[in-house]
């Protein structure tokens, strides 16, 4: 049970708790003018208080972290499970991410052989303050995913703020079904696992549809593909897989690959270089050949016969002179063809060594070609293999987004299918546990006689399509002070069952705005019934109430004077919660 509600600033009113039904009223001074209002007493920040002081996210939005309020450390005092002195937990706005409690209720180290907790307070995260609340508090144990301690708490103690108000399935307005239905199934003790299924499936489906979009997006549309454009990319990869693997296959490693190949190099310009030498001296080969057929005798027999025809008489001296010129010319004549003839023969023999030099560097050029040819070298199988590792990672890749493809293109009818299946299994779960059910149905239409007589009234739980739906019913009007009140017994029924069997603390809280249009009669009986019940099952409620609402159900004949708490809130800018207007 809570037991006070407390804070370091002295202007803060506290509040001391007790068993049973508890009434923090707001009341309206003498003094007030027309335009002051319990609106901003503090009653509906109680409310917030205890959400804060029990795990409630400390973020921006939070009031408690607002400049008015983050320096004042507020406390709250309860009883703990296992834990015979009252725990105490401070917490303030300037450093929303921890609390301090004390005594230290944190567990002990189990590899420890003493117990080596602080004596002393001892400050915690919040992530781990909640994790307390959850296993001591609600008696969840290892992964419970789709079901909060922050979630459970908020049914016990609904927030104005969150529109908690507005219907009895739902703590917040945009709480899906799966996931409010997931943690009553825990408060009422049917399997939550299998209504959790519902949530996991509704995060399937929020996941397809998303993906399904993405698929119909001109870029992301790139990521994951079409089956049949996805099919024809794996069959162009697998093929030219199949090729480097063919290549990587038949590869040789020649030895000392690159000393061959500048082998070949060389004998290539060797051979070049030849050719280009025989161009030149073929072409002064013809030049000597031409110079031998142009290199002749010179005739001078007509010279004596032109003399005699001139009537010149040449003399023996004249005659041995031309004879002594015709044998030097003669000799001349010799010694060129003879130097030609020489030369020729010279440039034949280098062109004919050149030949047999180029054939025979030729074979030798052939036979680097064909080692060369036939393999490559360390480094060129090196590269190829890369290659077909890269083709195989592309290849990989296609198929994992062919399967993710797959899988999308599939997932609606898989999803439809695991809704079926999962309905069934829902159905006959809550027929196999017809007690737990019963237990709320009957609990429940006794607190809605309580209020309204002989009025059909029931909590109706079945297997629905897209979540186990737990719906609490009144035969009424439909009126908002009867939508309220079965909020009210809904509400009731929850802390009952899950303080009775181990889920649940034992307290409820009710903000004013419950009663807001309700009638005085059904005020004065729920009133009646919340002190009953609470004595019958040893728990705590804890209600606000403007006093002239109060004022109703005693007027019939409601005794609210043992459940008032001493202290009382007014609309006076001293007399709210914080003794202070913000």
């Amino acid at each position: 049970m809570l037991r006070r509600l407390s804070a370091d600033d002295a202007r803060f009113k506290e509040i001391a708790f007790r068993g049973g039904l508890n009434l923090l009223l707001a009341d309206k001074t003498d003094t007030s003018a027309s335009t002051d209002s319990r609106n901003s007493a503090g009653k509906s920040s109680m409310v917030e208080l205890v959400h804060f002081l029990l795990g409630a996210r400390g973020d921006s939005r939070n009031p408690f972290t607002k400049r008015a309020l983050k320096q004042i450390t507020f406390g709250l005092d309860l009883d703990w499970p296992g834990t015979p002195e009252v725990l105490e937990v401070r917490r303030s706005g300037a450093r929303p991410a921890f609390v301090t409690l004390w005594p230290d209720v944190t567990s002990p180290d189990p590899d420890s052989l003493f117990d080596l907790r602080s004596q002393g307070p001892v400050e915690v995260p919040i992530e781990q303050w909640n994790h307390l609340i959850e296993h001591r508090l609600f008696g969840l144990r290892g992964d419970h995913p789709g079901v909060s301690g922050r979630t459970l708490l908020s049914y016990l103690a609904r927030r104005v703020s969150a529109h908690g108000f507005n219907e009895a399935g739902r703590t917040f307005a945009r709480q899906s079904a799966a996931d409010a239905t997931t943690n009553l199934a825990y408060l009422l003790g049917l399997d939550w696992q299998l209504a959790d299924g519902y949530r996991q499936l509704a995060a399937r489906d929020a996941t397809r549809k998303q993906l399904r979009k993405a698929v119909n997006d001109p870029v992301w549309g790139q990521i994951v593909g079409s089956t049949a454009d996805l099919r024809g990319q794996i069959t162009l990869a697998e093929a030219q897989l199949r090729r480097l693997q063919a290549q990587v296959n038949a590869f040789q490693v020649v030895p000392e690959y690159e000393h061959l190949k500048d082998q070949a190099d060389e004998l290539s310009r060797r051979i070049k270089q030849l050719s280009q030498d025989d161009t030149i001296e073929q072409s002064n080969l013809e030049e000597l050949q031409q110079a031998v057929t142009e290199t002749a005798d010179v005739d001078t027999q007509y010279l004596q016969p032109v003399y005699q025809e001139l009537g010149i008489v040449l003399g023996d001296q004249v005659r041995r002179r031309f004879q002594e010129v015709e044998a030097f010319h003669h000799s001349i004549v010799r010694n060129r063809r003879r130097f030609l003839d020489e030369e020729i023969s010279d440039l034949t023999a280098r062109l004919a060594e050149r030949r047999s030099e180029r054939a025979r560097l030729g074979e030798q050029q052939a036979q680097l070609l064909r080692q060369l040819d036939e393999g490559g070298a360390l480094e060129a199988l090196t590269s190829l293999q890369q290659a077909l590792a890269r083709e195989q990672a592309a290849l990989g890749a296609l198929r994992h987004r062919y399967d993710a493809a797959q899988t999308l293109e599939a997932s609606s009818r898989q999803i439809t299918a695991k809704r079926i299946e999962l309905q069934q299994a829902v159905e006959t779960d809550i027929d196999e546990r017809a007690q737990q059910t019963s237990e709320a149905t009957l609990l429940f239409s006794r607190f809605a006689q309580a209020l309204y007589g002989p009025r059909e009234a029931f909590l109706a739980i079945h297997a629905g399509r897209e979540s186990l739906t737990i719906t609490p019913r009144i035969d009424s009007d439909d009126s908002r002070g009867i939508g309220n009140m079965v909020i009210f017994c809904f509400d009731l029924t929850l802390a009952v069952l899950a303080h009775r069997h181990g889920h649940g603390p034992d307290f409820l809280i009710h903000d004013s705005h419950l009663y807001d249009g309700v009638d005085d009669r059904q005020l004065k009986a729920a009133l009646e019934l919340a002190a009953t019940v609470t004595a019958e099952e040893n728990m705590q409620y804890i209600v606000t109430l403007n006093t002239d609402d109060l004022a109703k159900a005693t007027n019939r004949g409601f005794n609210a004077a043992p459940y008032i708490l001493d202290t009382v809130l007014t609309d006076t800018p001293a007399g709210g919660l914080f003794g202070f207007r913000y």
